[in-house]
């Protein structure tokens, strides 16, 4: 079951995310041998996303009504920059790389911190009360005391991934490029996922383009805020991290995707004053991704 628990994942919903990865020097010394640790750990990344899966499915299983993590483990991506991925980060040919002037770059999964975020937006949202029930405050509260210790060992941290379910938010793909790389990852006949980098710098240099002009051609757009957003977040890293998106099981529905073209021609042409355009880049974008959207509330 575990073995091909990534490449199932029936009837989950479809989770998609946004991650940075830096390089080993960006995080404090005292965490550094410990990340290069579990990175070395990571078989490989399917390895890794089962890892995180099963993990996750255990912890709705488990006796005492706790799903949170416990932390007593925290897995790690690898990418190799230019954001050619690290299949085998603890093999000679990885050392072989670094030798040569290729930086691995580390994202930590945040597991803790994560679900503690996770959880109070569930609590804060709509559905609230439903929340407080599934999720007890005594579990809450316990929840809290292992986010204060990971505080307390860690100082201030970054949050390296984001995450969203049923669909993508259109302000992640300014990011990125059409001609960014890309790793189309297939199994059995279908698309596992669809994984494109873009160097922090890049995306930052592409969402604050965005901000510029839609904070003057359309400062009322819900998307002006969560780019805005997003720009706040990206500039807490690294100068040479890397950035990137993870379809996840999504990519067999709409791959290939245009959808970060379409963005910016989007962006572009309300710059411009062209409403039709706009309009048009819109509809495109609609048409591929308020069906996924609609499967969050289908029975």
């Amino acid at each position: 079951m575990t073995g091909n628990l990534y490449r199932g994942q029936a009837g989950l919903p479809f989770s998609s995310t946004l991650r940075v990865y830096e390089p080993l020097d960006a995080f404090p010394e005292d965490q550094q041998a410990a990340i290069k640790s579990a990175g070395e750990r990571a078989v490989s990344r399917a390895a890794v996303e089962n890892a995180e899966l099963l993990a996750s499915l255990g912890r709705i299983t488990r006796p005492g009504g706790d799903p949170f993590p416990t932390g007593r483990t925290d897995l790690v991506r690898v990418t190799r920059a230019p954001g050619i991925p690290v299949e085998d980060p603890g093999t000679d040919s990885a050392e072989e790389e670094t030798a040569d002037g290729v930086a691995l770059l580390y994202c930590p999964s945040q597991l803790v911190l994560r679900a503690g975020l996770a959880a109070n937006a569930l609590i804060e949202g709509i559905h609230g009360p439903l929340a407080e029930l599934l999720i007890p405050e005594e579990q809450r509260d316990r929840h809290q005391e292992r986010i204060d210790l990971v505080n307390a060992r860690d100082g201030i941290t970054r949050v390296h991934t984001r995450a969203s379910t049923w669909g993508i938010p259109f302000s992640w793909f300014s990011l990125f490029l059409e001609s960014d790389p890309q790793d189309v990852v297939e199994a059995g006949g279908r698309i596992l996922t669809v994984r494109v980098w873009a160097p922090i710098s890049d995306a930052l240099d592409r969402v604050r383009y965005a901000v510029a002009n839609l904070a003057l051609a359309a400062p009322d757009l819900d998307m002006l805020d969560d780019l805005t957003q997003l720009t706040e977040w990206l500039e807490l890293f690294h100068a040479d991290s890397m950035v990137e998106l993870d379809y996840g099981a999504v990519a067999d529905k709409v791959y290939p995707d245009d959808s970060p073209m379409d963005v910016r021609l989007g962006i572009e042409c309300l710059a411009e004053g062209d409403m039709t355009g706009a309009a048009a880049a819109y509809r495109r974008l609609a048409s591929r991704w308020i069906p996924i959207r609609q499967l969050a509330r289908a029975s």
